[in-house]
This record gives C-alpha cells, structure tokens and sequence, in this order.
C-alpha cells in the first residue's frame, strides 16, 4: 500500500501538524514566556496541595502499584515511575480541587492536563526549560482551539466534556513536541488522540472529586503522553483524522468549525486568555469572593 503524499492532507492538518513539529524551535514573545511560567507554578502548586487531599493520595497510592521504568517523577511524592503513569498521576493532583487554572471560551481547564504531561515527557526527554515552556503554550494553542472548533456549549449540551477532550489534545501536542516528532509523526499522533478522546459531563454528580480529577486532568494528560510515546516507538496511523471519511468532526461536531483549529497560531496565544484564580474555588464562587474582597 502506497503512503499518503502531502499533498492528500488537508490544509488545517497540514498546518497544525508542521506548527506543532517545529514549536520546540520557535521562540516565544517575552510576555508569552513570562505567562506560560505563571502557569507552570500555578499548576506545580496546585498539584502540591493536591497531593495531600483524596483524589491525589488515591492516584500517588495507584500509580505506586504498577511500577515501570523510572522516567518521571510523581509531585508531592519520592516516586518515580514511567511518563505516562506519571502523567496520569500528576494530572490527577493538579485538579484535586479547584486551585487549577481555567480558559473561559473553551470551557476547559488546560493546566491540569497539559502542564503534567509537558512535565513528564519533559523529564524522560531530559529538555531544558525553554523546551518545557515552548511546549506548554503549544499545548494551551491546540487544547483550547480543538473544543472552540467544536462549538464548547453546544458540544458540553451533548454530553461531552470539554474538560478532557481539549486538555488531551493539548498534552498530545506538548508530548508529541518534547518527544521530537516530525510533521508526519504528529499526523499519527493527533489520530491516536483522536481515538483516545473520551468524556463524559456525569463528572458534575461526583461529589468526592475523585471522577472529576480524573476527567480533567488524569486521563488527559496518561492518554496525550501515551500517544506521544507509542508513535515515538513507531505506531503508525490515519495521516488526516480531522478529514475525509468517518473523520474526527463527523463523529463529535453538529456544525465544527476545523479553521479554528489554525486560526492565529503563532500570533494569538491561548495561555494569554487562561485565568489564574484569585481565590482557591472554583469558577462560579469567584465573582461573590470578589465582591466581598472589595466590600
């Protein structure tokens, strides 16, 4: 079987693939550097405080179960155990309770799953942390734009959660990016995420936090380390998941918009719209803290 040219991928693949190949290369704006590090300590905080309550102990006590190579390391604990359990565990702590960051327009919270992953892959790849960084806002880029190209409310009306399709293909592009893989490679790794998307909003009647660490930020920030790291292996797949027949949007989008996905890269950066919380609550309590703080 003959394999694809360039030329039979569409043009929002072929852009988002090369963009996310060469990120590592890419210098970033000052202000775009300076924020993306207000995010990774926001993020390492809030996995800290994680560690300590029950969602991130139950994940610290899992993952301690399964062993692996020694790639990355568990926050909040001596452990260290492969990447993708890593990321799994870390994810789980970075949204252990509502300290994580949010991006309003995609309805996701891009911290929790990208930051542990780019963290993960990071340590395996042993990159410095200008590559950490150039990789986070990559992933920020890719994880809010796939749910804006989805229509966030339509698709969280659906049933979906946005909070884990956005931030998995935003750690995807962050794995797959510290992991070195060229345009074609990304190609495969987006279709492997693809595969992988999951989620669903029942994460709303869990009230231990537990399902919903998860959802956010555990399985995430494991399902884009796990494709990064099976297509590093050579897994192969679908050159264009987001065209052509039975594509990704067929199967997710009522009306999507797939420009979306390519509009303003590499001039509009996402990690600049993504709030970091004032108070450690979530979203719908900010507003009256706020008022109380002015009172």
């Amino acid at each position: 079987m003959s394999k694809p040219s360039a030329s039979e991928v569409s043009p929002v693949m072929g852009r988002l693939s090369a963009y996310i190949a060469s990120a590592l290369r890419r210098p970033l704006p000052p202000a775009v550097v300076e924020k993306t590090k207000h995010h990774v300590l926001d993020t390492i905080a809030a996995m800290i405080s994680g560690s300590r309550l029950a969602p991130g102990m139950k994940a610290i006590a899992y993952i301690k179960t399964l062993g692996g190579v020694k790639e990355a390391s568990v926050i909040g604990s001596n452990f260290i155990t492969t990447a993708v359990n890593a990321a799994l565990a870390n994810g789980m702590l970075a949204h252990s309770d509502e300290t994580d960051d949010s991006h309003a327009a995609s309805l996701t919270h891009p911290g929790c799953g990208i930051v542990p992953a780019a963290l993960a892959m990071a340590e395996r790849e042993r990159r410095s942390g200008a590559a950490l960084l150039r990789a986070v806002t990559l992933g920020y880029d890719v994880g809010c734009r796939l749910t804006l190209s989805l229509d966030p409310y339509q698709f969280r009306e659906d049933g979906h959660s946005t909070h884990s399709f956005g931030p998995m293909f935003g750690a995807a592009a962050a794995a797959g990016a510290l992991a070195g893989l060229r345009e074609r490679e990304v190609r495969h790794l987006l279709s492997f995420t693809a595969q992988q998307a999951s989620g669903i909003s029942c994460w709303m009647r869990d009230g231990e936090h537990v399902e919903k660490a998860f959802d956010f930020g555990g399985m995430p920030a494991r399902n884009g380390v796990a494709a990064a790291t099976m297509v590093a292996h050579g897994f192969t797949g679908v050159d264009d998941v987001l065209a052509g027949e039975r594509n990704f949007f067929v199967a997710y989008g009522r009306k999507p918009d797939p420009d979306v996905l390519t509009r303003g890269l590499g001039a509009t950066y996402e990690i600049v719209n993504t709030n970091i919380k004032r108070w450690s609550v979530g979203s719908p309590i900010q507003a009256p803290l706020d008022s109380l703080r002015e009172l």
